[in-house]
C-alpha cells in the first residue's frame, strides 16, 4: 500500500536522469582576493570612522544639547551608508550566503572608533583655559 500523499509516477511523463550540476568551488585565488578587499573595507571603515568623528566635532558646533548628539548620530550612519556604498562598489564578487559581509565587516569598529575620535576631538577643542593643573587638590 502506497503512503496516500505520494503520487505515483506517470509513465507518460519522461523522467529527468541528468545530474545537477554544482557551480565550480572557489578557487584559492578568489577566496585571497575577496579576503583583500575585505580587509581594504575594514579599513575604509576604520579611516572614515576617524575622519567623520573629528568633522562631527566641528560641523555640529552651532547645535546645542541633545540635539547635537542625534545629529552625530544620524551623521555616523549616513557616513556608514556610505561606506557601505563603497563597499558595494568595489565588486568584491562574495557568493550569495555571504552578502551581508559588506555590511556586517569592521561594523562594530567603526562604530567605536567614530565615538572615540568624536569624544576626543571634541574634548581637545574645549579644554578649559584656565591655566595650569592645581597641584594641591585640597
Amino acid at each position: 500500500m502506497k503512503h496516500p500523499k505520494k503520487k505515483a509516477p506517470d509513465s507518460d511523463e519522461p523522467t529527468n536522469n541528468t545530474p545537477e550540476v554544482e557551480p565550480p568551488a572557489d578557487s584559492q585565488d578568489d577566496i585571497t582576493r575577496r579576503k583583500k578587499l575585505l580587509d581594504k573595507l575594514f579599513w575604509i571603515r576604520v579611516g572614515m570612522a576617524a575622519l567623520g568623528g573629528i568633522a562631527a566635532t566641528f560641523l555640529f558646533e552651532s547645535i546645542d544639547g541633545e540635539e547635537r548628539r542625534w545629529a552625530s548620530i544620524i551623521f555616523m550612519i549616513i557616513v556608514f551608508v556610505a561606506s557601505a556604498i563603497i563597499g558595494k562598489g568595489m565588486k568584491i564578487g562574495l557568493p550569495r550566503s555571504d552578502r551581508k559581509k559588506i555590511v556586517t565587516t569592521g561594523i562594530g569598529s567603526y562604530v567605536f572608533i567614530y565615538l572615540f575620535m568624536w569624544i576626543l576631538s571634541y574634548t581637545l577643542v574645549h579644554l578649559p583655559t584656565t591655566g595650569a593643573i592645581p597641584l594641591n587638590p585640597i
